[in-house]
């Protein structure tokens, strides 16, 4: 539960970052993803989630 923990916190300081350090270039990329199509989130997200999985695999293995 430890790790868990602290891969969250870590997780959540990684995704507040750019809020913090550029807030104005945030709100272009959010009216950039309200306009952008579905299935291209859609994608983008996969790509993601498998990236992420691959380096769970890697961290895994040494």
């Amino acid at each position: 539960m430890e790790f868990f923990l602290c891969v969250l916190g870590f997780v959540m300081f990684i995704e507040g970052l750019p809020y913090a350090a550029f807030p104005d270039k945030i709100k272009g990329w959010m009216q950039m993803i309200m306009t952008a199509p579905e299935g291209t989130l859609r994608k983008l997200g996969f790509f993601l989630m498998l990236t992420g999985l691959f380096l769970i695999y890697i961290g895994k293995q040494s």
